[in-house]
């Protein structure tokens, strides 16, 4: 803890401490399956020193403690967890407080927003009610002011039309809107400290840089402390002033940001840093047979019946284009562009209208018979593998469950050998095939859920922001996999993201979508060294260009 003599009007002594929040020899356990006394340490002898009113990024990859620290400083470990050590804010011993002083603190001097907002907020409340209660509870307001207080963040924190959206419930209003809802909750009260736990990874870049705008504003504006736990280097670069690189639970390097993440002295930073999406894909031969083919696209939603007509929604309009085997077309845009309803189009998921060629096949009209066989050689790998996989199957069962529907006539042997190829083929251990999903990392899981597209050995696989809620370091590996099966087994790829750098390290060809429609497409470096659409010049400045963060904030 550091402090500073200050000489007050009166000529007498006090002092004052610069760091508005101070962890000494942290060291969180937790319960073992064996019982009380066998307990398995994760965070071992962290300290970490957040100045008042500084940007301070804890980086690292799953698993390296990052959110367990903030965890065990908020007192919102998980049953079985235990903290040891000194964590002072503002001066006070908060570790290990009683629980009716640790409310006291928490929300009114500390606040935490958390990376899925979906789960962080309740279902069953309307926002302004969810948005007001902090102000109820903490500052002891009457609903009536602190429902108008709660009006006025959502108009601080730019949600378009606060009345309305304070009689909405969580689902009715996008990812980007969730999050500004939670930044609201967290600092209406006026905190000192924010700590802000991975709030833009599954974010569309625009809408990730309109976040973080908000954040650094708000943060000056209040003149509050931040702390950003990510393992997205560029964003902790862009905020952040001082880095703490945590990995297996310690403090391996910190500093100035910049002297960290551009001169690194360890080498597991050095490992973080290179694991930005890198290099480009060969493109397939130029004769190769065209596998999927789309003209006319069009998928509407009915909204409401009128007495007369209904009221429609155009989620895709006019999409037409054709891939190739071995091609991987990548598809990005904002959320709610229409690329995932495209790609359950593609998968007839969707009813639409226009013509869908799947291997020279037209599969609008087709017999639900012939769509079932048609759809082993096209599979899908989902976003969010943890939603995707039965947590009641083991992993062997989940990977041959389509060998069970497409290919009934394998034996037990025989689709026992398939999975462990499969397995093999992701770089999993064969023996995991007995383990459920919640055994697993996310980056295990994400391979698990290929490996269960890929032992169909199909023609076209549809991937479905198959990286987004992943490690930058995982990233690369998984990248590096799809890459090393597509050249395996000559698999054309639907390649659907936000993240700009993962589409240009996988992509041959891009599509730019823009409110259901194409608005841009080309080869992949075309479309990343000289977009010609106002709307990707401003795509690629959000993924891309650093300084214009830095220029809006000045």
């Amino acid at each position: 803890m550091r402090w500073t003599r200050k000489i007050d009007d009166t000529d007498e002594k006090a002092y004052m401490m610069t760091d508005i929040l101070t962890i000494e020899d942290l060291r969180v356990s937790f319960a073992g399956r064996t019982g009380r006394d066998d307990r398995e340490q994760v965070i071992h002898g962290v300290d970490i020193a957040v100045p008042a009113g500084a940007s301070v990024g804890i980086v690292g990859e799953s698993g390296s403690g990052k959110s367990q620290t903030f965890m065990a400083v908020m007192g919102l470990l998980a049953s079985g967890g235990q903290a040891r050590g000194r964590v002072f804010l503002q001066g006070q011993q908060v570790l290990g407080a009683p629980k009716h002083e640790l409310n006291r603190f928490r929300g009114s001097r500390i606040s935490m927003i958390f990376q899925e907002p979906m789960t962080s907020l309740h279902p069953q409340l309307r926002i302004g009610q969810q948005v007001a209660e902090p102000l109820v509870y903490h500052r002891g307001m009457g609903w009536r002011a602190a429902l108008a207080r709660a009006h006025e963040w959502l108009e601080m924190v730019e949600i378009p039309e606060p009345a309305r959206r304070m009689r909405s419930y969580p689902h009715e209003l996008s990812g980007g809107q969730r999050q500004r809802v939670m930044i609201a909750m967290a600092l209406i009260t006026e905190p000192k400290i924010l700590i802000a736990d991975e709030p833009t990874t599954a974010l569309d870049v625009t809408i990730q840089a309109q976040i973080l705008t908000l954040l650094a504003r708000l943060q000056r504006q209040l003149g509050m402390a931040l702390v950003l736990i990510s393992h997205d280097l560029s964003i902790v670069r862009r905020l952040c002033g001082q880095v703490y690189v945590m990995n297996q639970g310690q403090v391996v390097e910190q500093g100035p940001s910049e002297t960290i993440l551009r001169h690194p002295s360890h080498a597991y930073t050095q490992m973080l840093i290179d694991s930005e999406p890198a290099g480009h894909k060969d493109p397939p031969a130029q004769d190769a047979p065209v596998v999927l083919r789309c003209a006319g696209v069009a998928v509407r939603f009915l909204l409401d019946r009128g007495f007369l007509q209904g009221r429609y929604f155009d989620a895709v309009r006019d999409v037409c284009f054709q891939l190739r085997k071995g091609q991987t077309l990548g598809i990005v845009g904002e959320s709610g562009s229409g690329k995932s309803t495209l790609a359950r189009a593609l998968l007839r998921l969707y009813e639409s209208q226009g013509e869908i060629e799947i291997l020279g096949q037209a599969v609008q009209n087709l017999h639900p018979h012939k769509l079932g066989a048609l759809r082993r050689r096209m599979q899908v790998v989902f976003q969010d593998p943890y939603g995707s996989l039965s947590p009641r199957l083991t992993t062997g069962e989940i990977i041959a469950e389509g060998l069970r529907v497409h290919q009934p006539e394998l034996d037990h042997a025989a689709r026992e050998a398939r999975v462990c190829q499969a397995l093999q083929d992701v770089q999993l251990d064969p023996e995991d095939r007995w383990c459920y999903p919640h055994e697993f990392s996310g980056g295990q899981r994400q391979r698990i859920a290929i490996a269960r597209a890929m032992i169909l050995r199909p023609d076209i696989v549809i991937l479905d922001e198959p990286t987004s809620a992943l490690d930058r370091s995982v990233q690369k590996w998984i990248i590096a996999l799809l890459r090393d099966l597509q050249e395996r087994y000559g698999l054309t790829y639907v390649f659907i993201s936000h993240d700009l750098k993962v589409v240009r390290a996988m992509a041959d060809t891009v599509l730019v979508m823009r409110q259901g429609k194409i608005v841009e497409r080309g080869p992949t470096h075309q479309i990343f060294q000289s977009p010609q659409q106002e709307y990707t010049q401003r795509l690629m400045r959000a993924a891309m260009d650093e300084r214009a963060f830095h220029q809006e904030m000045s």
